[in-house]
C-alpha cells in the first residue's frame, strides 16, 4: 500500500477495498495495469470506430460477435494470460456450423491481440497462424447474399411497386437496384450530394465502405425516381426519409422483400447486376468500378480513373434492361 506517512491509513483502506473489488470482478489487482480482454476490446473498438462508416453496422457487429462468443470465455482474462487454447475454446463450438461468423470472431480477437502486442502487454497473437492448424479445414461453405437472376429483377421491382408499402421505401428499393449501390449508401443519400443537371450522385468518402468518394452516373429512370422523391423532401436533407424524417431502417426493405415473397436481400441485387454485366460482355474493370470495388495489387496501384463515361453508358443499359423486363410483367 505504501509507507506511512506518505500513505495515510484512510488511503490504504481505500486501496485495499479497490483490490478486493477487483478480485470479486475476476481481475488481478497485481496485474501491473494490464487490461482484461473486455477492457482491451473496448479500447480497440474506439480506435477502429474512427474509420468506420457513420451509421454503418461495423461497431454493432463487432460488439455483438464478441459479446456472444468471445466475452463468456475471454472477457475476464488479462491479455497476457490468454492462450491459444482459450481462443480455440471460443472458436471450436461454432467453427463448423457458423464458419463465417467464427472467421470474423477470430479476426476480431486477432485485432485485439495485435493491439496488445503493440502495447507490450504480450509477445504473440494467440489467434494467429498457430491456431489455424488446429481448426478443421472442412465444414460449411460460405453463404452468399440471397440474390435473384438478373432476368427476374424487373418482376421484383413490379412486385414491390404493387406491395402498398410506403412510397419512399418503394422508390428507395428501385434506386438501389438501378444504381447497384449498397443499401446504406442509398439510405443515407442526401440532396446536397445529387447534381440533377449532370445526372451525377457523388457519395462522400466518409459514407463509402472503401472510404473513397464515389461518383454514381444516374440513368434516366434513376433521375425520374429522384424527381418523384422530391415530394418527400422534409427539411432533413435525406432523399428517402422515413415517416419520422430519419434514415430508413436497414431492415425495412429486407422485411418488405420477405413479406411479399421475393427470395433476395437488398445487397443481393448488386450480385444480380454483376451477373448481368458478365452475361453481356461488360468490361470487368467497368463493372467493378460501378460496384465501387477496390482494385488490388499492382493493377490498383496504377489504375486511377473511375471510368465515369463508360459506367454511365453501362448503367443506362442496365436501367433500360430492367424497364424492358418490367414491361413484360405489366
Amino acid at each position: 500500500m505504501g509507507i506511512y506517512p506518505l500513505v495515510t491509513l484512510a488511503e490504504a483502506r481505500q486501496a485495499a477495498l479497490a483490490n478486493r473489488r477487483a478480485l470479486v470482478q475476476g481481475h488481478d489487482p497485481r496485474g501491473g495495469g494490464i487490461p482484461t480482454f473486455e477492457q482491451a476490446a473496448e479500447k480497440v473498438i474506439r480506435i477502429h470506430a474512427a474509420t468506420w462508416t457513420p451509421g454503418g453496422k461495423s461497431e454493432v457487429q463487432w460488439r455483438a460477435s464478441l459479446r456472444d462468443y468471445a466475452m463468456p470465455i475471454l472477457g475476464h482474462i488479462r491479455l497476457d494470460k490468454i492462450t491459444t487454447a482459450d481462443v480455440l475454446a471460443v472458436l471450436l463450438p461454432i467453427w463448423n456450423e457458423k464458419r463465417e461468423t467464427a472467421r470474423r470472431v477470430r479476426q476480431r480477437i486477432g485485432a485485439i491481440m495485435k493491439w496488445a502486442v503493440a502495447q507490450n502487454y504480450r509477445q504473440d497473437n494467440p489467434a494467429g497462424e498457430a491456431i489455424g492448424a488446429a481448426l478443421p479445414k472442412n465444414g460449411v461453405h460460405r453463404q452468399h447474399h440471397k440474390a435473384l437472376p438478373h432476368g427476374e429483377v424487373g418482376a421484383a421491382i413490379q412486385k414491390v411497386r404493387q406491395s402498398g408499402a410506403y412510397r419512399a421505401t418503394v422508390l428507395e428499393f428501385e434506386f438501389i437496384v438501378l444504381t447497384a449501390c449498397r443499401s446504406g449508401e442509398v439510405r443515407g443519400a442526401r440532396w446536397k450530394e445529387v447534381d440533377l443537371s449532370t445526372a451525377t450522385w457523388t457519395i462522400p468518402g466518409k459514407r463509402m465502405k472503401t472510404r473513397r468518394e464515389h461518383r454514381v452516373p444516374l440513368s434516366k429512370r434513376a433521375l425520374q425516381i429522384l424527381n418523384e422523391a422530391l415530394a418527400f423532401a422534409d427539411g432533413s436533407g435525406l432523399v428517402f426519409p422515413s415517416l419520422t424524417g430519419r434514415t430508413l431502417s436497414d431492415s425495412t426493405i429486407s422485411k418488405l422483400l420477405r413479406e411479399i415473397g421475393i427470395p433476395a436481400v437488398p445487397h443481393g441485387f448488386r450480385s444480380s447486376f454483376r451477373d448481368w454485366c458478365g452475361d453481356n460482355g461488360a468490361a470487368r474493370e467497368v463493372a467493378e468500378a460501378c460496384l465501387a470495388h477496390t482494385v488490388k495489387g499492382v493493377e490498383g496501384a496504377y489504375f486511377r480513373s473511375d471510368l465515369y463515361a463508360q459506367r454511365a453508358i453501362l448503367m443506362e443499359k442496365w436501367a433500360q434492361y430492367q424497364c424492358m423486363e418490367l414491361s413484360k410483367t405489366l
